[in-house]
């Protein structure tokens, strides 16, 4: 028999061999740090046997496959905490999620926060009882009855959803015994820090029509540390919040008269056209020209682009005139009709279009999160229409463009290339030469990228940028998707070199996203601190007392002149609480204007970044200022050593 391993090497045995014993042929250490094995691409307990030929590869909590079987079995630990403390509770579900793990259940007294330190210590017991997980099956017929004596009405029904002749398997830990596929841990004690975080309501099955569940999350880790590091990064999260600092620092607010439907206020705007502005010169630099397209159009516009079919339920929809209409859930349609909307001949193409269009999606009221799910975004797509010899070097350029965003506000990012889903639509070649166009672009930029099989968009493959935020969490708001079959729906054409019509090729891209989600991210991101050139008060100019109020003034108007975004505290408050307040608002700059800097032409500059920076003449102010903000320079806090 031989095993494949991640790296290319091969290993030989004579016999069969679980994944745990083939991980301690390869290493004590890994046998110890593994979590699960992934075999020829499906994920497989670390019990599995190996009987024949194969590609392995063994998982452990280092990759997010391997986070999956931990904090699977984590639930599993919850669910026993819960059953002994509390044995009338019904379970229903309980799988890993991409932050840990929940557990649904259903008890007549329904849980508070204050039961979850009991039930945290209960599986922290369990965890040192280092009980054997054990995985076995039953005949349908058995596992209901086994699940119908206990009263465990939601794993009967589960059960009973199952196909016929399907395996019905179960992991057994101590006296706990749960429906599960798995994959799941050899023991409990492999799960050596644990907490559980929030309580929350949720459908049994996702549908308001069923009951409603507690749902209890948790998260866990190998190690105690991993453990506190992640709670170090929730309490910096929730410090960041934008929907708090959103709030606080006047940039926007939601409103029950329009729920996800945000409201920018008069800050929020400043912040909201500085990026804008931002993405038109670096759009005008890079070839594009900009467009804009009607936010309502006719249904039979969504029936050719395929949106109706693939996308209704996300859609709102009216009536013009007895004709179905719907507001867009996004701009590419509206971009054919731009592109038909005159002759095109080889020579006009790559054809660069850029559109700031506000789309309207259906979101259910539970998903809605500041700014981050809401049902009303500007999105800055592109499309771009090309012949299919100009595939690579236009992906190179939108990749190229995208890092130039991303590295601008200090993001890291990885790269996912997303192959063709079930529901797509178009033929096998079409598919292949889209696919090939966007990993060759990738492998000629050398750029790393991992791929995420099935998950690209119904009408082509696509590239996505996931970002990496200041405390480390991961945002997917970049997109590239090939497209091969609007311009054939849409009949697309353009005359080729020979004189024959031909059929262009066409990207859909974004790099900001969502313009209000990435709001929202970047808040979090700089906690409410942005760059001078983004921050929308970028000076406060603060006089000492009311005799300096009208000196203060021909400051802030020299400020204005230089296009500087600044404003005066002109209460007659002192310069200390005016200072903190404007530490509060993270403002930049302030500068302190008193009897000193009034008789000298002076200012005397604090800044968020470095305190007191003395004082200078006001034309020496607004030149570094000016220079700072034109080169977009983020400057760095500094630290008291």
């Amino acid at each position: 028999m031989k095993v494949q391993l991640k790296g290319g090497e091969v290993k030989e045995y004579a016999q069969s061999m679980s994944v745990l014993e083939i991980a301690k042929d390869i290493s004590e250490g890994l046998a110890r740090a593994a979590t699960a094995g992934k075999k020829d691409g499906e994920i497989v307990d670390l019990r599995t046997e190996i009987r024949e030929d194969c590609q392995l590869e063994i998982l452990t909590f280092e990759q997010e496959e391997g986070k999956g079987a931990f904090w699977h079995t984590s639930s599993h630990i919850l669910a026993q905490a819960i059953k002994r403390l509390y044995p009338d509770t019904r379970l229903a579900i309980g799988p890993s999620i991409e932050n840990g793990f929940y557990y649904d259940v259903d008890r007549e007294i329904p849980f508070v926060a204050e039961d979850l330190e009991k039930i945290e210590a209960e599986m922290k017991k369990i965890v040192k009882e280092n009980l054997p997980i054990r995985r076995f099956t039953k005949p349908r017929e058995e596992a209901v009855a086994y699940f119908e004596e206990k009263g465990e009405n939601y794993k009967v029904e589960l059960v009973q959803d199952l196909p016929e002749g399907e395996e019905i398997s179960f992991y057994q830990q101590g006296e706990f015994v749960d429906l599960c596929a798995g994959p799941h841990l050899m023991s409990t004690k492999a799960v050596k820090a644990v907490k559980l975080t929030s309580l929350a309501g949720a459908y049994w099955r996702g549908s308001e029509k069923n009951k409603m569940l507690t749902r209890i999350y948790g998260i866990s880790y190998p190690k105690k540390a991993q453990l506190e590091e992640y709670l170090h990064r929730l309490e910096e999260a929730k410090k960041r919040d934008h929907r708090k600092l959103g709030k606080e620092l006047g940039l926007f607010m939601m409103c029950e008269e329009g729920p996800g439907f945000p409201f920018f206020l008069p800050k929020g705007m400043v912040l909201k056209n500085t990026l804008l502005d931002y993405w038109r010169q670096l759009h005008k630099d890079n070839g594009y020209v900009e467009i804009s397209t009607p936010v309502i159009l006719s249904r039979h516009l969504w029936e050719t682009s395929g949106h109706w079919y693939h996308y209704r339920e996300n859609m709102y929809t009216t009536q013009i005139d007895g004709e179905d209409f719907a507001i867009k859930p996004m701009n590419c349609p509206g971009g054919m009709l731009v592109y038909k909307s005159e002759p095109r001949s080889y020579k006009d193409l790559p054809l660069r279009a850029g559109e700031l269009g506000l789309v309207h999606r259906h979101e259910k009221s539970g998903a809605l999160h500041g700014l981050f799910r809401v049902r009303c975004f500007t999105q800055d797509d592109a499309h771009i229409f090309m012949t299919p010899e100009q595939i690579r070097e236009e992906i190179k350029g939108v990749v190229r463009l995208i890092d130039e965003v991303y590295s601008l506000f200090g993001f890291k990012y990885h790269i996912e290339l997303s192959t063709r889903p079930e529901n797509s639509m178009g033929d096998d070649r079409d598919w292949e030469i889209a696919t090939e166009g966007l990993q060759g672009a990738l492998d000629d930029l050398g750029r790393d990228y991992v791929i995420n099989e099935g998950d690209g968009a119904f009408y082509g493959p696509k590239i996505d940028f996931h970002l990496e935020d200041s405390i480390g969490r991961t945002w997917q708001c970049g997109t590239i998707q090939l497209d091969m079959q609007l311009p054939q729906r849409f009949e697309l054409e353009y005359t080729g070199a020979d004189g024959e019509k031909h059929r262009p090729i066409m990207i859909h891209r974004v790099a900001f996203g969502s313009i209000e989600r990435f709001i929202g991210i970047l808040t979090e991101h700089f906690a409410g601190a942005f760059p001078t050139w983004l921050a929308p008060v970028q000076v406060r100019v603060l006089p000492i007392s009311e005799k300096y109020v009208e000196y203060g003034r021909s400051v802030l108007e020299q400020l204005n002149r230089a296009g500087i975004r600044g404003e005066i505290d002109e209460r007659a408050e002192k310069i200390g609480y005016k200072i903190r307040e404007t530490q509060m608002n993270k403002v930049p700059y302030m500068l302190v204007v008193g009897a000193k800097e009034e008789e000298e032409g002076l200012v005397a500059v604090r800044s968020r970044f470095a305190g007191d920076e003395g004082q200078r003449s006001t034309e020496a102010f607004i030149s570094g200022i000016l220079e700072e903000i034109e080169g977009k320079i983020q400057r760095e806090v500094q630290k008291d050593e």
